[in-house]
Order: structure tokens, then C-alpha cells, then sequence
């Protein structure tokens, strides 16, 4: 088996939709009223399932964080050190949660975390100086 993408369960798909489209960037090309999105960001498959149609198509529920939460996270990079901290700058501006302003942690990697409206973890980071 590969790799081949990851999906997320999302409550408000208009409001997530928006976010990950006009906030972080990416390429969604699907309507906000839309079930399920599906896009491929720099290679990877990247799915977000409306929770109410993905329980009806598993016929069963699941249950859900509320709130910023840390099951998770979606991993960015950028260029390189001045490009997370541009980044953190402008998503914020934009709307997103800040979580954790941009460090340089001993491993050698400048990050930086944001949640989107629903509490999921956003790192934005770079190992290059």
C-alpha cells in the first residue's frame, strides 16, 4: 500500500471550505453547498467528507473533538525561515486561529501552528535558513 492522500470529517463544509480555499490556498474548485470536496494539493490527495453524509454512507456515527484540538495535524512548508513567519502573518490576517507563533525549534525547524474554524492544527514551517 501507498500513500495516496488524507480526508477530513467536517461539520460546516461552506465555512471550511472558504478557509482552505481563500485562507491557506488551496485549489478548490468544488461549491461551498458541496458533500465532499476532493483536491490534490502538491501531490497529495486531500479530501474533506461532509460528517452528517459520510455517517449516513458508513451507516454510523463518530464521535468529535470540539474546540482546538490535537488529533492531527496538516503539514505546510514554505521556502524557508522568513516564509513562515510571512505566512503565520498573512493566514492570521486572513482568519486563522494563531496557535503558536513562529520558532525555531532545536531540531533546526522554523514553525508555526494555526487552527482552521473547526480546531484542527495548521503547521506552517522550514528547515532552511
Amino acid at each position: 500500500m501507498k500513500l495516496d492522500g488524507f480526508g477530513i470529517l467536517v461539520k460546516d463544509m461552506p465555512v471550511m471550505v472558504r478557509f482552505y480555499r481563500d485562507v491557506l490556498g488551496f485549489e478548490i474548485k468544488e461549491a461551498e453547498d458541496t458533500k465532499n470536496v476532493f483536491l490534490e494539493k502538491d501531490g497529495t490527495l486531500f479530501l474533506m467528507y461532509g460528517r452528517r453524509d459520510f455517517e449516513k454512507m458508513a451507516n454510523r456515527s463518530f464521535g468529535y473533538a470540539d474546540g482546538v484540538n490535537g488529533h492531527y495535524e496538516i503539514a505546510l512548508s514554505v521556502e524557508n525561515f522568513a516564509e513562515v513567519d510571512k505566512a503565520f502573518q498573512e493566514v492570521v490576517a486572513k482568519g486563522a486561529e494563531p496557535i503558536m507563533e513562529p520558532t525555531t525549534e532545536e531540531w533546526g525547524q522554523r514553525t508555526c501552528y494555526v487552527a482552521d474554524p473547526e480546531g484542527n492544527l495548521v503547521e506552517i514551517g522550514s528547515f532552511q535558513p
